[in-house]
């Protein structure tokens, strides 16, 4: 099966790890099809276009379901350890991780690809697919870029 190219923000950092936007009711089975074994989801529960029972859907097509909402105006260090604990118990199992944009994700992404050994601008060539917290006019960017560290 090929990568569901088509699902909402959609890229493929390296053989184990997808990312995303906001999922569909559809996007687990696809998430199955391609070898993903957990979901990790980044959005809050009340966010426009949050799937409804996501992590129902993803029991159904038996994938673990991780949710770490992170609050768009206030990502924390401690949301980020949350992130760091989901990732390392997936050991070297596929990983999926979405939010709305993909721009939470590209910006967890962008910190984990860094603690694993990639270099900077790599990693950050990455984030930039989605999104850039240091040259984002949103209101919110400035929290995004202290969060990874360009404050």
């Amino acid at each position: 099966m090929t990568d569901p190219d088509s699902m909402a923000c959609w890229q493929r950092i390296n053989p184990r790890l997808t990312t995303s936007g906001r999922l569909t009711a559809d996007d687990p089975a696809r998430l199955k099809a391609i070898g993903v074994s957990r979901v990790i989801n980044l959005a809050m529960p009340d966010s426009v276009d949050a799937l409804a029972d996501e992590a129902g859907l993803m029991a159904e097509a038996d994938i673990a379901y991780v949710h770490i909402p992170v609050p768009f105006d206030a990502p924390d260090e401690s949301h980020f350890a949350a992130f760091c604990t989901a990732m390392e118990e997936a050991g070297e199992a596929p990983v999926h991780i979405h939010c709305i944009l993909n721009w939470r994700v590209s910006a967890f992404v962008y910190r984990w690809n860094c603690m694993q050994g990639m270099s900077k601008d790599h990693a950050r060539a990455l984030m930039q697919v989605h999104w850039d917290p240091a040259t984002s006019p949103h209101a919110n960017a400035p929290a995004w870029a202290a969060f990874i560290g360009d404050a």
